[in-house]
């Protein structure tokens, strides 16, 4: 608190898109209960720190930083620090014994309680937790938007999947579908409010209203986000090869704002490795999906996850995956090396593969991959994009970015008659693998 009285909140956020969504609703709570966002979190009277489990060196991480916020506790006692979040969710009361200077454990189903917590908190100061998975996923809470013009809403919560390698179910719990009309109206708001660009978030998209068990799917609530007047994109992460169809596939073809980018996670080009990780579906079933999604979106940017090591990959089952990039041509591949996660099948399955291995294995993937993103990018050399202007790069305040519908970032030379936010064409001049550059249009 400041000589005026003011009251400050600090918020860290680990892991993915999700994360960073749930923070902004942490932070709608904190605004409305009177606080006010800084970055200095030694002047803060709310320290809240938002982790991800899914890698157990995320674990450490955030576990060095709650560490590093004791002598702040030991200098202001009623500085409240709160842990939310997958880890959160994971760890519960271990945390208390693990780090006693914390004061609340908020897990994935109790971000709503936030307010009460810290209230509770502040009347008697003690440990503070809320975990339980029973509850409601959903809660229609205030956000703080982080950006400028785009904005995260989140459209279901959990993963019915459990892929082997995976935590996520067991700290996000089972699916769970936000009513589209909830949906409607917050995009309806953030509209309003002058955003020009929408991403729909959940593990898995393409599960949308399946436990709603009334007819509405994925591709429905595609159909009723695009009608929305004001936004100019809509994305939408994370797909699942196995719930994408030729309705959701189709819907995205047919609707005028919903981006030319698809994010599809392959994992491996073995159809064997693809059963041990209990991914759902074989390499030709996604193939036939890729061939019906660039017949349907013929300008599609297709992107990919790819992990390397999996326990018992053999090279015969790793070239089988270098085969795949070369039938699909990805425009760029996320690619990983698997690490093993306590709690997940796939950390006590034999033939774990040495680290030095999977090292070699991710260089070659990532040498045939860089081929094919840098055809794709010099391809689009001479042509001219629409990009909505996000601001200067880290490195150089004078070249600023932007992305087009299909997520490629193309950097040009500021000339001062350009705001963050505008949406405006830009010629693509060279194409590199990971760099575009280009030149606006006067």
């Amino acid at each position: 608190m400041d000589a005026l009285g003011n009251r400050f909140y600090f918020i860290q956020t680990y892991g993915c898109q999700m994360n960073e969504s749930d923070s902004e609703r942490y932070a709608g709570q904190l605004e409305e209960l009177g606080y006010h966002m800084t970055d200095d979190k030694d002047i803060a009277d709310v320290i809240l720190l938002n982790t991800c489990c899914v890698r157990e060196t995320a674990e450490g991480k955030t576990l060095g930083k709650i560490g590093e916020l004791k002598h702040l506790k030991a200098h202001n006692p009623e500085l409240i620090i709160a842990v939310t979040g997958c880890m959160a969710q994971e760890w519960q009361d271990k945390l208390f014994d693990r780090a006693p200077h914390i004061d609340l454990v908020i897990g994935t189903h109790n971000i709503h309680r936030l307010v009460e917590l810290i209230k509770e908190r502040q009347r008697h100061s003690d440990h503070y937790m809320a975990a339980d998975m029973t509850l409601p996923a959903f809660h229609e809470l205030p956000a703080k938007r982080f950006q400028k013009f785009f904005a995260w809403v989140p459209i279901m919560n959990g993963c019915n999947k459990f892929c082997t390698y995976c935590i996520v179910p067991y700290v996000r719990g089972r699916e769970v579908s936000r009513p589209i009309a909830d949906i409607v109206n917050e995009i309806k708001g953030i509209a309003a409010e002058g955003y020009k660009e929408i991403t729909l978030l959940g593990q898995n998209v393409n599960s949308y209203g399946l436990d709603l068990k009334n007819g509405t799917d994925f591709s429905t609530l595609l159909h009723a986000v695009d009608d929305i007047e004001g936004i100019e994109r809509v994305r939408y992460m994370t797909s699942h090869p196995k719930d994408m169809n030729v309705a959701v596939i189709d819907a995205i073809a047919d609707c005028h704002h919903v981006v030319n980018h698809m994010h599809l996670p392959i994992q491996s080009g073995s159809d064997e490795l693809l059963r041990k990780m209990n991914r759902g579906y074989t390499v030709e079933h996604y193939m036939e999906l890729v061939a019906y999604a660039r017949k349907r979106i013929p300008d599609l940017v297709l992107t990919t996850d790819m992990i390397v090591g999996f326990p018992g990959e053999t090279e015969e089952m790793f070239q089988d995956t270098l085969e795949l990039l070369k039938r699909v041509q990805y425009d760029m591949a996320y690619t990983f090396i698997y690490s093993p996660r306590t709690g997940t099948p796939a950390a006590t399955m034999p033939d774990q593969i040495p680290q030095d291995e999977k090292s070699h294995r991710l260089q070659r993937l990532m040498e045939v991959q860089n081929v094919y993103s840098l055809a794709k990018n010099q391809a689009m050399e001479n042509h001219t994009y629409d990009v909505i202007v996000e601001g200067p790069t880290k490195n150089n305040k004078d070249h600023w970015f932007g992305r087009t519908t299909g997520n490629k970032m193309i950097i040009w030379e500021n000339d001062g008659t350009v705001q963050i936010g505008d949406t405006v064409p830009v010629v693509m001049d060279k194409g590199q693998t990971w760099v575009l550059k280009g030149h606006l249009v006067h």
